[in-house]
């Protein structure tokens, strides 16, 4: 304890001033990096919205004591992971975020009691805009939407009835397919009274007509005609980019389908009629019976009555009896009668166009090298299109398969058997890692560059008390050299460097007698005492110092 006491009081205030300066920074800066490390992650809460949604959101977090910070404008909200989920379902329960609109929630108001009729029904309009528009916002697709609705007013002994109609804005990630886009029609017109689908008209953020909302649902239309071959086109041009990326990379293949559909309306009716299959409809049996007899004598007959007849000439005849049978019989021949109406938008006629990639390997010395695919391969992935395509001969469909090389190179080769999978990160771990990279190695240069220059320079003597050690240790020298060659040696003097200097412009003969040397000797040791004893008093600490670290020395 007196050696750290005696240090300490040896080391001066300035030192000790500096020491703590220095201490306070270094722990200043660690505290930041540990609480840098040790403080929690932030994770969106929210994200795209509006300044209404967002002023709502963060007063309700600030009323919870929850740390928050804003991004994007204050499009994005980021809260401490651990609180994300139990913040939104409190905010869902308060109706936040409302999604940029208004809901039902607009009747919860107190001031409703003295609105009018008209205010009713537009807040109703509003209402059922503002939650059609949160539902739509909910697809996966979808990232906002708005929704414009009319409804026509209903008139007293009026016969003319006007249907609804719809309008919808959408701003999609991505492109919606057509079963997608029919979904959020249906969706529409199912919670508007009288509303059909086909009254519902979709556009996206780009201006760009998803659904015209016409009110035709003739499938036979233009409009429903394109529709459907567009939808053809791009389903069969992911079913063979599926199959043939799967074999050659899914970067390395381009796929056109070209699609031409039927655009007549065809009513066949055919009549079949099997000789084979006969079957009874009617039957009629007809007899007929003649019976003769023989003529008596004296019989009163109208040829006997004649004029001229002989008489007795019928006597003696003899009568014929005629018997016939008559049969008709009808059959029903079977018949079949069939009445077939094609509708428009049938497959007439299919073109596929498929360019693959070659192969590429890469050398020991890092080069790629192209080489084009076999014949009998290209032949396998064209049998393979025919059939994911539904290929048919007599309709005229034709499919055809191209090697080229493509002009951009691909930009990793496919994995070999012995090559390792990474481990997978999310992009919030590498930029943890990164983080916590970027502090390692700032805190290291602190050290290195600030904090190891300054503590070696705190506890290094200063100057002057290694010019009071210089100058007790010439006085203690004698500083005299023997003579050489029987001539007297010239006096060597040492000491500080302010003496050394005056020693060396001593004037003096080359020999001197013993009484002469004496003198100059004793002038030079007496300056020294002189000179050492003004540093002393100038600097006492330091001198006790220096004078206790040689008490504590070994002898030699």
């Amino acid at each position: 304890m007196q050696g750290g006491l005696e240090f300490i009081r040896t080391m001066g205030a300035a030192r000790l001033a500096a020491m703590g300066a220095v201490g306070v920074g270094l722990i200043g800066f660690f505290a930041f990096v540990i609480l840098q490390l040790s403080s929690e992650t932030m994770v969106p809460l929210y994200t795209d919205l509006d300044f209404e949604d967002s002023g709502a959101v963060v007063r309700q977090i600030e009323q919870r004591g929850i740390p928050y910070e804003l991004r994007h404008e204050g499009a994005t909200v980021l809260v401490p992971e651990s609180k994300v989920l139990r913040l939104r379902m409190d905010l869902a329960s308060e109706g936040l975020p409302t999604g940029g609109g208004v809901g039902y929630e607009i009747f919860d108001r107190g001031d409703t009691l003295g609105a009018t009729s008209f205010v009713q029904n537009i807040n109703h309009l509003r209402a059922l805009e503002g939650e059609l528009s949160r539902t739509i916002k909910e697809l996966d697709r979808v990232s906002a939407a708005r929704v414009h609705l009319v409804i026509p007013e209903r008139r007293l002994f009026s016969q003319d009835t006007v249907s609804p109609s719809a309008s919808i804005v959408v701003k999609t990630r991505g492109s919606l397919d057509p079963a997608q886009i029919r979904a959020i029609r249906h969706l529409v017109a199912s919670a508007v009274e009288g509303l059909i689908p086909m009254r519902v008209a979709i556009v996206d953020d780009t201006g760009r007509l998803l659904a015209d909302g016409s009110g035709e649902a003739d499938p036979g239309s233009a409009t429903a005609l394109d529709d459907r071959r567009r939808a053809m086109e791009q389903q069969m041009r992911l079913q063979v980019e599926n199959i043939v990326g799967s074999i050659v990379g899914p970067d390395r293949v381009r796929v056109q389908v070209a699609a031409e559909l039927h655009h007549n309306r065809i009513t066949e009716t055919t009549d079949q009629y099997d000789p084979e299959g006969r079957v009874i409809r009617s039957s009629q049996l007809r007899e007929e019976s003649t019976q003769s007899k023989d003529a008596g004598a004296g019989e009163a007959t109208v040829g006997n009555e004649l004029p001229g007849a002989e008489a007795g000439g019928a006597a003696g005849g003899a009568s014929e009896n005629v018997e016939t049978t008559e049969e008709i019989t009808n059959y029903e021949i079977s018949r079949t009668s069939k009445t077939e109406i094609i509708e428009p938008g049938s497959v007439k006629r299919l073109s596929v166009a498929v360019v693959v990639d070659g192969i590429y390997t890469q050398a020991d010395d890092g080069s790629i090298t192209y080489a084009p695919r076999a014949q009998d391969q290209l032949d396998r992935i064209a049998a393979l299109v025919r059939s994911s395509i539904g290929y048919d001969v007599d309709r005229g469909d034709t499919v055809e398969i191209a090697n080229l090389r493509f002009a951009a190179a691909p930009q990793s080769l496919p994995l070999q058997e012995n090559d390792s999978l990474l481990p997978t990160f999310t992009k919030g771990d590498i930029m943890r890692f990164a983080e916590l990279g970027v502090l390692f190695l700032l805190g290291l240069l602190v050290l290195m560059f600030v904090a190891r220059p300054l503590v070696r320079r705190i506890l290094a003597p200063d100057a002057t008390g290694s010019a009071i050690g210089t100058a007790l240790v010439t006085a203690e020298a004698d500083g005299t050299a023997a003579p050489a060659d029987g001539e007297a040696a010239t006096p060597q003097l040492t000491g500080p460097p302010g003496l050394d200097a005056q020693a060396a412009q001593l004037p003096g003969p080359p020999t001197f007698d013993a009484l002469d040397l004496a003198e100059q000797m004793s002038e030079v040791q007496a300056a020294s005492l002189r000179k050492v004893g003004e540093m002393i008093e100038q600097n006492p600490n330091e001198a006790v110092a220096i004078i206790r670290n040689w008490i504590h020395e070994p002898a030699t």
